[in-house]
């Protein structure tokens, strides 16, 4: 039976999953999510324990595409994206205490979790576009990592045009060289002269009016909103869960997380059937999430640039998808409480009911820098591991936040080390090396456009590199 998917705010028509993959944002300004959401049995899930991260995949993103995608097309997909990943488990498990574990989600091409989502989304793209025959424009913002992955995952795409706007000087000299030295003539790197909320408000605005498309093309978004993104990160949630004992035995997750996307999939993994006891939701300093959480305030503050990047994130889009279920699914309520949260005038609270809802699973906890950087240096100390910085908040967010220390705690290690150079060098460790097939990366040559943070001129670019 196909999947049908519908807008949290309840004002959008229901979509097939193919339908989704290219549109984002619904048309009422909501984000999709399935209608009914898969569900498994503790015995099907335990019948799963001896299958490879390929075989789990299918069996765990088949429902979501169901009806758009068929079964054997699917299973190439999946095969082809994890085998050019560096580590034959793919999302290896490293453990680093008694019962705590680093779930390794940056043995990808670009060394980051995105490349589990943003690997699947380009072949699943090309796939539908090749179907239908159209062609679409790519348009995405990143604060570290997004871009890496997308254009990586996109760069074979023959029916799509990318642009990904990153703020000028505003990212690590390795996250920038693995979006500008890729080569194609439909990859397009925008260096803004602003922050990455400037740039996300950019794409915001050109995916609300598409005029500088001129009707011949339409946007679709690499964000974490796209529903593709979160349906590919389910699987490791699964695949860890079931590396240590589930179903038999409940698991616990760290996941530090910026936009939510990432954690909200594990949200997900829980409601789909698999026994997630804790989801610890792990900030810096842009902490709107932990203080929304931990004081029921909703206000966004202006943006602190930290060494962990990939969280300086003041709105966190994917939060709406899971107030939609706070909300029992009541789009209408929920347009309203965005309406408010939006204006970014007034601290929004929730009824305290609702918010009771959500710390059943949640919990959340702020790092600053400092003690960022002493968690890095802690954990080595103890094991000889070395964590990247947003990996060390996600540690030490598990370590203060635990509820029961019997069953396993698991951070999602978000990203490799060697990604972050200013951060391995405060806390005193020499820079890992590249993995071998990035050795080269400061050698290549780079293609970059810089730009002012100003809508007419990034739209007119956009333009005029897509009709050329």
């Amino acid at each position: 039976m196909a999947m049908k998917y519908i807008s949290t705010r309840g004002n959008a028509p229901e979509l097939t999953f193919e339908d989704v993959l290219l549109t984002g944002l619904a048309s009422d300004g909501g984000l999709y999510v399935p209608k009914e959401v898969p569900q498994f049995t503790k015995e099907e899930i335990a019948s799963w324990r001896d299958l490879s991260y390929a075989e789990l995949a299918h069996k765990v993103i088949y429902p979501f595409v169901e009806g758009s995608v068929d079964s054997d097309s699917l299973k190439k997909m999946i095969d082809e994206v994890y085998s050019g990943f560096g580590h034959k488990a793919v999302a290896p498990v490293q453990q680093i205490d008694h019962n705590e574990y680093v779930l390794e989600l940056f043995h990808g091409p670009t060394l980051a979790f995105k490349d589990f989502a943003l690997q699947m989304l380009g072949r699943l793209l090309d796939y539908v576009l090749e179907r239908r025959h159209e062609k679409v424009v790519i348009m995405g913002a990143t604060s570290g990592d997004t871009g890496s992955a997308a254009i990586e995952g996109t760069k074979a795409c023959k029916n799509v045009d990318i642009f990904i706007l990153h703020p000028h000087g505003k990212v690590s000299e390795v996250q920038r060289r693995q979006m500008t030295t890729v080569e194609g003539d439909n990859i397009h790197n925008i260096a803004i002269e602003g922050n990455f909320d400037q740039a996300q408000d950019m794409v915001k605005a050109s995916f609300g009016d598409q005029a500088f498309l001129r009707g011949e093309r339409k946007l679709v978004a690499v964000n974490s909103i796209n529903w593709a993104r979160i349906m590919s990160q389910i699987v490791y949630y699964f695949y860890s869960a079931l590396n240590l004992g589930a179903p038999e035995r409940p698991v616990a997750y760290s996941v530090p997380t910026g936009n939510f996307g990432d954690i909200f999939a594990g949200y997900m993994a829980k409601k789909m059937g698999l026994p997630v006891e804790q989801l610890i939701i792990a900030t810096n300093s842009n902490d709107v999430l932990h203080r929304f959480m931990s004081q029921n305030q909703y206000e966004v503050r202006p943006l602190k640039h930290t060494i962990t990047p990939s969280m300086d994130i003041a709105v966190s889009s994917n939060f709406e998808r899971l107030l939609f279920d706070l909300y029992d699914r009541d789009g209408a309520a929920l347009a309203d409480l965005m309406a408010k949260m939006n204006a970014k005038e007034d601290i929004v609270s929730l009824d305290e009911s609702k918010l009771a809802k959500a710390r059943e699973l949640f919990d959340s906890y702020a790092v600053n820098e400092d003690v960022t950087i002493e968690t890095m240096q802690e954990v080595y100390n103890e094991t000889g591991y070395l964590l990247d910085p947003h990996t060390a908040i996600g540690v030490k967010a598990a370590r203060a936040c635990r509820r029961n220390p019997r069953i396993p705690m698991i951070t999602l290690g978000t990203a490799h080390p060697v990604k972050f150079e200013e951060a391995v060098q405060r806390a005193g460790f020499d820079m890992p090396a590249l993995p071998h097939h990035l050795a080269d990366l400061m050698d290549r040559d780079e293609r970059v456009s810089v730009l002012p943070a100003e809508l007419d001129k990034v739209q007119a670019f956009i333009a005029e590199n897509t009709f050329k």
